[in-house]
């Protein structure tokens, strides 16, 4: 940190994702970027006219206080383990690690340190998805009974290291054990693979939680129709965000509502009222900078842990595994901390 208490700020990896990473970065009240890593340099100018490395070792000899990981996926670890070994504190893209035994090294290694760490799981700060846990906790919905996501589009070129499991569904997997404060204990799963590439490139998945809510997420990169879509239905109702343009609706039960005895006996669906909520649009990426920012600081908490991280590599791991095996994996129902 500065004499004037600015955080000195690192990024590693000046890719697709890197190059929003330092946007926001370099316009980040009370952070400093002080230096890009990327074996490539920076032809396009992404940097912000931050010097560009070519190693961890030359970033560290800066003096940062923290880093931003979005290197490829199978990197994770090795640049990970040596921001912690420096004492500096990393936010990872997700996924943290592209094994569970990475993830847990990772977990290992930041904690064993007392160190501030957290996972980019963007959708986290999505204004609608923001909306839809503050609206759960609340009990606006009363008990809840199912969550179902869809997130489908064209094939990211971007993406070589993994499948759609671990670069997609990581996202689903995470916002659902996020808004619901549950977490998976089975999952059963079919991939298929249709692109001509390693990696699954189409994944259907349905699951149980801790809680015993029902769960079904649909990912691919398979389809011209791009669709970002979380429906949680309980009691009262079903809420639907729209990720994409971070808008949150409400379709009331308008049976729960009845004052008539006898239609009060049979706890039925009546279709209600429909609602769509004014929700101020922040960027996420630059919500998830201020709250890992003001983590470092000490002054919130409001992170995606590197544990939380971890549960969401074992319960991919999982959705290959049941892909491959054709059987239910069964996950324990451990809090998620």
């Amino acid at each position: 940190m500065t004499a004037t208490g600015t955080l000195r700020a690192g990024l590693v990896g000046l890719g697709s994702m890197g190059r929003h990473h330092a946007r926001v970065l370099a316009g980040l009240e009370g952070v400093q970027l002080v230096g890009v890593v990327d074996p490539l340099g920076d032809t396009n100018g992404w940097a912000q006219g931050a010097p560009v490395l070519a190693t961890v070792e030359e970033l560290l000899a800066l003096g940062v206080d923290y880093a931003v990981v979005a290197c490829p996926t199978a990197l994770h670890e090795e640049v990970g383990l040596k921001l912690a070994e420096a004492g500096v504190c990393a936010l990872i893209e997700k996924p943290v690690a592209d094994t569970v035994e990475g993830a847990r090294r990772l977990v290992e290694a930041f904690e064993s340190r007392d160190l501030v760490a957290g996972v980019g799981h963007i959708e986290r700060c999505n204004p609608a998805l923001r909306s839809l846990r503050a609206r759960l906790e609340a009990g606006e919905l009363g008990d809840v009974y199912q969550v179902v996501t869809r997130r489908q589009g064209p094939f990211p070129h971007r993406i070589a290291d993994v499948g759609v499991v671990k670069d997609l569904a990581t996202h689903d997997i995470d916002l659902t054990g996020w808004v619901t404060g549950q977490t998976y204990t089975s999952i059963a799963a079919h991939t298929v693979s249709k692109s001509g590439r390693p990696h699954e490139d189409m994944v259907s998945a349905v699951g149980k939680l801790s809680d015993g809510t029902m769960v079904s997420h649909l990912v691919n990169w398979l389809s011209p129709l791009k669709e970002r879509f979380t429906s949680v239905t309980g009691e009262r109702g079903c809420f639907v965000a729209d990720t994409l343009t971070a808008d949150l609706t409400f379709h009331s039960n308008a049976a729960v509502a009845t004052e008539w005895e006898a239609l009060r006996a049979f706890r039925g669906v009546a279709e209600g009222d429909m609602v769509r909520y004014a929700i101020p649009k922040r960027e996420p990426l630059l919500v998830e900078h201020e709250l890992f920012r003001d983590a470092v600081l000490g002054k919130s908490d409001d992170i995606c842990t590197l544990r939380q991280g971890l549960r969401t590599v074992e319960v991919a791991a999982a959705v290959l595994e049941s892909a491959a095996t054709g059987d239910t994996v069964r996950l324990d129902g451990a809090a998620r901390g």
